[in-house]
C-alpha cells in the first residue's frame, strides 16, 4: 500500500463522511494541533523520569488519538461510529493531578518553563494543549464539538503543568520562578 495518493496536492483533503476542505480550514487545523500535541506527550512520555508514568501518559496519547478522529470527521455527514471520550477520562486526569501534587511544595510564584530539559519539554506540551483548546474552542462557535473536548484539553493542559512540577521535583532541580519587574 501506498502512503502518498496525490489527492491532496491542490491543497485539499478529505474529512471523514467525504468532505473536501482546504488543508488550512479550521478543523484541519484543530486535529493537526491535537496531532503535534500528541508527539510533544510522546516525547514527554520518552523522558525517563516519566518511566512509572509511561502507560498513563500512552493512555493521554490514546484519548489525544481519539479526539483527532472527531475532529477529524464532518459533523454533518460523517456515518462512521467514532471513539468518544468520556467523563472518566477527565477524572483519569484530575486523580493524577491530586496524586502528583501531594508531593509537591506548595505554589507561591509563576512558574518559568526550564530547569531541565525533560521539564521544558512537558513545558512545551503544555502551551501546545492551551493552542489546541484555543482553536476547538473557536471551532465549536461555528460546528459540533462535543463538550468533553474542550474540556479534556482544559484539564490536560492543568495536568502537564502539575507534571512539569513533579518532574522537576523528582529530578531534584529547582523550579525556576518569575521574578517581575517592578
Amino acid at each position: 500500500m501506498k502512503i502518498y495518493t496525490k489527492t491532496g496536492d491542490k491543497g485539499l483533503t478529505s474529512l471523514i463522511g467525504g468532505t473536501r476542505v482546504p488543508k488550512n480550514s479550521l478543523r484541519i487545523e484543530c486535529y493537526g494541533t491535537v496531532d503535534e500535541l500528541n508527539s510533544h506527550i510522546g516525547l514527554v512520555r520518552d523522558q525517563e523520569v516519566n518511566a512509572s508514568r509511561r502507560l498513563l501518559l500512552k493512555e493521554i496519547q490514546d484519548r489525544l488519538f481519539t479526539m483527532g478522529s472527531a475532529l477529524a470527521a464532518d459533523p454533518e455527514k460523517s456515518k462512521m461510529k467514532l471513539p468518544d471520550l468520556h467523563a472518566a477520562d477527565v477524572a483519569l486526569l484530575e486523580d493524577e493531578m491530586d496524586r502528583l501534587n501531594l508531593e509537591l511544595p506548595e505554589l507561591r510564584a509563576f512558574i518559568l518553563p526550564g530547569g531541565h530539559p525533560a521539564v521544558s519539554h512537558a513545558h512545551v506540551a503544555r502551551c501546545v494543549c492551551r493552542r489546541a483548546e484555543r482553536l476547538v474552542i473557536h471551532l465549536a462557535e461555528d460546528s459540533f464539538v462535543a463538550d468533553l473536548v474542550v474540556v479534556y484539553l482544559n484539564r490536560l493542559s492543568d495536568f502537564l503543568f502539575v507534571l512539569s512540577r513533579a518532574m522537576a521535583h523528582e529530578l531534584g532541580v529547582e523550579e525556576v520562578t518569575w521574578q517581575a519587574r517592578l
